[in-house]
């Protein structure tokens, strides 16, 4: 049974996207804002038509009368985004907040929302969305979590559960989550660049197969690097927030602000991301650094 009252998505990425598929199921009216909708011709716009929800014109236009505003921008935005529609939330409406920010940013967040009476709900996503969409685990936080467990579900939010009523404690646990998983991915490019670079990749991947039996680690490797390609900007800026989440426990973060320049360096090879084998993609990103003017990532 489709649920009554609007549902508003603030982004409209992949991430975006994926929800607003899932949602239009059941909910009766979805409407989204992204910033790049002013560009007619952008990825977001174009998904948007396609999509059949309202792509709205503001910020203000797209949470009129939602009774649910979820939040799916960058980690840089999470605060602006929860400014902009700051004014125009009505009073009761949840704002679930998925955003990979440290806690500092979920609670600055929370300020904002519950400030005019709407009720934030932070949210870490623990595992890849795209596998499970809706389904993917998530640990629910805050005050109102308990109370919109209930909504979510029935939204088709299957796979969430109330993690504490303090903003924070989620986001801490997603953040040091991502400095083994976003961290790893650095550390792969890192190494099998500068393998194949020597000729011994093969070597050093025999080597990875028997310290983690069962893992077909040039597939794995593979994807790992891939991901990095194409979501490297996105990467590096959770892991800023990964970084700060570390300092503010008292541990210096040198190993999640090296992940962040990395990630932010593969960025720019989003082109070779498709690549099916291991060694040709990392010779295209290897010759593509090689020519790329004033860049010493690799």
């Amino acid at each position: 049974m489709k649920q009554s009252g609007r549902v508003c998505l603030l982004g409209f990425g992949e991430v975006g996207q994926i929800l607003a598929a899932d949602l239009r199921v059941r909910s009766d009216e979805i409407s989204a804002w992204d910033l790049q909708f002013v560009d007619e011709e952008s990825a977001p716009s174009r998904a948007a038509t396609h999509a059949r929800i309202v792509a709205a014109t503001s910020a203000a236009d797209a949470v009129d009368g939602a009774r649910v505003v979820i939040s799916a921008v960058t980690a840089a935005q999470d605060v602006e985004a929860a400014r902009s529609v700051q004014p125009h939330l009505q009073r009761g409406a949840f704002f679930l907040d998925l955003n990979s920010v440290s806690p500092g940013v979920k609670r600055a967040t929370a300020q904002v929302i519950d400030s005019v009476g709407a009720r934030y709900i932070e949210a870490a996503i623990m595992a890849p969305i795209a596998p499970k969409r809706l389904g993917a685990p998530m640990l629910f936080g805050g005050p109102h979590a308990a109370e919109f467990l209930p909504l979510a579900r029935e939204l088709g939010f299957s796979g969430v559960e109330v993690f504490s009523d303090e903003v924070g404690r989620a986001a801490a646990a997603k953040m040091c989550r991502s400095v083994v998983v976003k961290g790893m991915e650095a550390l792969i490019i890192e190494s099998l660049l500068t393998a194949r670079t020597h000729g011994v990749e093969a070597a050093v991947i025999d080597s990875l197969a028997n310290l983690f039996p069962g893992t077909q680690w040039s597939t794995f490797a593979r994807y790992m690097i891939s991901r990095a390609l194409v979501h490297g900007q996105r990467r590096a800026e959770e892991m800023h927030e990964a970084a700060r989440t570390v300092n503010d426990a008292g541990i210096d973060a040198w190993m999640s602000e090296a992940s962040a320049k990395r990630q932010e360096w593969a960025a720019q090879f989003r082109a070779f991301a498709e690549q099916e084998s291991l060694e040709v993609l990392l010779d295209s990103v290897l010759a593509a650094a090689a020519r790329a003017p004033g860049d010493h990532g690799c």
